[in-house]
């Protein structure tokens, strides 16, 4: 009797440790656009190594100042994920997590730096051939934070063809007034790499400025197109872009483009973010389950 608690004792350990997924961090790919290697993390579901089934995938981007290995390391995705997977609440995918340095993952201001090309020419067609990955448009989804917040909304509203569901937590957005009245050296060590340096109030909202800013992408796009992206916004009331963020909120409700918005208690931390996950992915799975 004693033995086969034992057994039953390990074969539950197993159970619960056979339920995890696997990070592999900071893996390398070859940029002929950029010039340079570029970095990127991986989540793999806990049965990827064990199945020969494809998964549904989520771009998942950093905020300025970190790289490909933050949203593991502080923002504690595989373990929020495992969970969520565990409870039922979210579909089990592969997270991919590239490094996007200072760029925005756009192109830049004068076409030196082109990250949105490499983003979606490149990254996404080599990482859907090197993983088992379902690459349709309803099996793929986009979220970020801060500044991955802003890319995850530009890379929606330019590609809406390619992304099924898109989810910016505290979205690095701001309005043209804000634009313009941003510190000289907090806009010169956050925005100058894109945008151009050495620029001063309106001297900011440049062409490229516009072409590349989330309020005049949503109010000039293709509606019927930005319809087919599911949209989920969360920004806390205490956060520095929370006026962005409502931009956005009401300008989609000028559009017409369905969306969720989520204002809660809280600032521009980890500590929001990492709260934010497991609604993300609870959002994004409804378009990865089958009906």
């Amino acid at each position: 009797m004693k033995n086969t608690l034992f057994s039953l004792l390990i074969l539950s350990v197993f159970t619960v440790f056979g339920q995890e997924g696997s990070v592999r961090e900071s893996l390398i790919v070859k940029s002929a656009i950029l010039g340079r290697d570029v970095k990127y993390s991986i989540y793999l579901p806990a049965d990827y190594e064990k199945s020969d089934r494809s998964y549904p995938v989520l771009y998942l981007l950093h905020g300025s100042g970190d790289n490909e290995t933050g949203w593991v390391q502080f923002g504690e995705v595989n373990k929020i994920t495992d969970d969520a997977v565990k409870k039922g609440e979210s579909a089990p995918m592969i997270i991919v997590m590239p490094d996007g340095g200072l760029t925005g993952f756009i192109n830049n201001f004068d076409n030196r730096v082109r990250y949105e090309d490499f983003f979606t020419q490149e990254f996404m067609p080599f990482i859907e051939k090197t993983y088992r990955i379902r690459a349709q448009k309803r099996f793929r989804a986009i979220a970020g934070l801060s500044m991955g917040g802003y890319g995850t909304l530009v890379l929606a509203t330019k590609h809406p063809e390619l992304f099924a569901a898109a989810a910016p937590l505290s979205a690095g957005v701001r309005t043209d007034q804000e634009m313009t009245e941003i510190d000289s050296a907090y806009y010169a060590q956050t925005m100058g790499v894109r945008n151009g340096q050495g620029l001063k109030g309106k001297e900011r909202l440049t062409p490229h400025y516009y072409q590349n800013s989330v309020l005049k992408l949503l109010e000039n796009g293709n509606a019927a197109a930005l319809k087919t992206v599911r949209f989920y916004i969360d920004c806390g009331d205490d956060d520095f872009l929370i006026k962005g963020n409502m931009a956005i909120h009401g300008l989609m409700i000028d559009k017409k483009i369905p969306h969720e918005f989520r204002v809660r208690d809280g600032g521009h931390s980890w500590t929001y973010w990492r709260a934010a996950m497991s609604e993300v992915l609870k959002f994004i799975s409804m378009d990865f389950h089958q009906n």
